[in-house]
C-alpha cells in the first residue's frame, strides 16, 4: 500500500536538493549504492551485543558484516580498533566520557561560541550537566586578518590544564576553517595525563584523502560522524588508537560497553551495511581526488566572497569549511536574516556564531559553509565563483535590515522580514538563476 503523502514529501525533497545548492558543511550526497544498502533486508534484524557475542540468534551474517566494515575503518584510519554501532556523533561523544570518566569529573573542550561542539562541554548538553567543563577558546586578535594560521588560544588551554587537570580534553571543531594541529592539543594533554578525544566529524574524509592532519598519532580515542566528507550514512564511530591502548589496554573494552549497554540498544544494522559501502567507496583513487577538490572550491570560494567585502575567520579556508562574520553588512545578530533570505534564494546554509560573538547563539552574527556536497556533485573552482556572487548578492539586497536591540521585538522582525523576502522579485530572480545553475550538476 502506498502512502502518498510521505511519498510525496520525498519526491519535494528531491526536487528541493536537485534544483537548490546544498552549502551546509556538515551534509553531504550519500551515493545510490550506500542509500540502496539502507535500505536492505538488514533494516529488520534485532543484533543486541557484538559479533560472536549477541543476544538475539540469526546474527551470523550481521556478525561478518561487523566484522568486515570494522576492518575497513581501521584500514582507512589506521587504527586497531573501531566501534561502529554508534547512532550518531552526539551519542559516540557521549560514550568517550562513559568509557574514560565518572559523573563530576572535570573535562575540557572548544566553546560552542568558538567553534566547538555541544558535545565538548556545552552547558545545555548532558556533556555539560554531567560533567564540570571548562572550556577554551580562540586567539582575540587577527581573527580575520590571515597573518595566524593557527587561531587556538593555547595559552588558554595550558592555564585550563594546569589549574584544572581535566581528565579528558576535547579537539574537532564544527566551525574551524583551518587545519587542526593534533600535535599541540596532545602535548598539553599529555603534560597532565589526561585522555585526549579527538572529533574529526567535520574533516574525516579529508583526512582519508590526505588533505587534513590525522589525529591518529596523537589522540587516544578518535570519533566521527560518517555522513560528512565521509559521504556515507548517518552514523557514527569511536576508534582507539595505539597511543590509547599503551595509555589503557582496556579502553576498547570500556568502548563497548559504552555504547552497548551503556548508551544504545541493538545496533542499526542497516546502517552498519551502509557504512562499510561507504567506507569501501572512501578506498577508491577517486576519493583522493575527491578530497583534494573540496579544499580546492573551499579556497576559490572564500576568494570570491573576500573580494566582495566578507570577512572570514582565518582570512579563508584550509579545509571544506567557510566561517563568516557578516557583521559589517548586516549588525550583531544580521546571520538569521542572511540564512533566511539565501534559502529563499536556493542557497542553502546555517546562520552561524563567530569569535567573540556580539550577539547569541540563537541570534548569531555569522553564517556557515562548505564545499563537500556541492564538489560531490562535480561542481568546481569556476561554479564557487558563481556561489558567492549569488551570495553577495543577496547580502546587499538585506543591508538594511538589523535586529532589534529589544528581544520582545525580535520575533515579528524576523517574520515580517520573511513574509517580504518571500515576495521579493531580485531574490526571485536569483533563485531561477540558481536553479537553472543548479540542475546541470546532478545529485546522486
Amino acid at each position: 500500500m502506498k502512502d502518498t503523502q510521505i511519498y510525496n514529501l520525498v519526491k519535494k525533497e528531491e526536487k528541493r536538493q536537485k534544483e537548490g545548492i546544498e552549502l551546509i558543511p556538515s551534509e553531504n550526497y550519500a551515493s545510490s549504492e550506500v542509500r540502496k544498502v539502507l535500505s536492505s533486508y538488514f533494516v529488520n534484524k534485532y543484533s543486541e551485543g557484538y559479533p560472536k557475542k549477541r543476544y538475539y540468534g540469526g546474527n551470523e551474517n550481521v556478525d561478518t558484516l561487523e566484522i568486515l566494515v570494522q576492518e575497513r575503518a581501521k584500514k582507512l584510519f589506521k587504527v586497531p580498533y573501531v566501534n561502529v554501532q554508534p547512532y550518531s556523533g552526539s551519542p559516540a561523544n557521549l560514550a568517550v566520557y562513559l568509557a574514560t570518566c565518572k559523573p563530576g569529573d572535570t573535562v575540557s573542550g572548544q566553546a560552542l561560541v568558538a567553534g566547538g561542539h555541544l558535545t565538548h562541554g556545552h552547558f545545555v548538553s548532558a556533556t555539560g550537566i554531567f560533567y564540570k567543563t571548562v572550556q577554551y577558546g580562540l586567539i582575540k586578535n587577527d581573527i580575520y586578518s590571515g597573518r595566524v594560521k593557527d587561531l587556538f588560544d593555547y595559552d588558554q588551554l595550558k592555564k585550563i590544564a594546569r589549574d584544572y587537570k581535566p581528565r579528558l580534553i576535547w579537539v574537532g571543531a564544527t566551525a574551524y576553517p583551518l587545519v587542526i594541529n593534533f600535535e599541540k592539543f596532545a602535548e598539553i594533554a599529555d603534560s597532565i595525563g589526561a585522555y585526549l578525544a579527538a572529533d574529526i566529524s567535520h574533516v574525516a574524509g579529508l583526512v582519508i584523502a590526505g588533505v587534513h592532519k590525522s589525529p591518529v598519532q596523537y589522540a587516544h580515542i578518535v570519533t566521527t560522524t560518517t555522513h560528512k566528507t565521509l559521504r556515507g550514512p548517518r552514523g557514527a564511530m569511536i576508534m582507539v588508537t595505539n597511543k590509547g591502548l599503551k595509555k589503557d589496554p582496556e579502553l576498547p573494552k570500556k568502548i563497548d560497553m559504552a555504547v552497548f549497554p551503556g548508551l544504545q540498544g541493538g545496533p542499526h544494522d542497516n546502517t552498519t551495511a551502509a557504512i562499510g559501502v561507504a567506507l569501501n567507496e572512501a578506498g577508491h583513487p577517486g576519493f583522493k581526488k575527491y578530497g583534494t577538490q573540496i579544499v580546492k572550491n573551499s579556497k576559490a570560494l572564500a576568494k570570491t566572497l573576500i573580494k566582495g567585502g566578507i570577512d572570514l575567520v582565518g582570512a579563508g579556508s584550509e579545509n571544506h569549511l567557510l566561517l563568516a562574520s557578516l557583521t559589517k553588512q548586516l549588525g550583531p545578530g544580521g546571520g538569521i536574516f542572511a540564512q533566511k533570505a539565501l534559502d529563499l534564494a536556493g542557497l542553502t546554509l546555517n546562520k552561524n556564531t563567530v569569535p567573540d560573538e556580539p550577539m547569541s547563539p540563537f541570534y548569531p552574527s555569522g553564517i556557515r559553509l562548505g564545499t563537500p556536497a556541492s564538489t560531490t556533485r562535480g561542481m568546481r573552482e569556476k561554479e564557487m565563483e558563481f556561489i558567492g556572487k549569488q551570495i553577495l548578492k543577496v547580502v546587499e539586497l538585506i543591508r538594511n535590515y538589523r535586529l532589534p536591540e529589544k528581544k520582545e521585538e525580535r520575533k515579528k522582525y524576523i517574520s515580517s522580514f520573511q513574509e517580504v523576502m518571500e515576495k521579493n522579485k531580485d531574490i526571485k530572480k536569483i533563485k531561477e538563476e540558481v536553479k537553472r545553475f543548479a540542475l546541470r550538476f546532478p545529485i546522486p
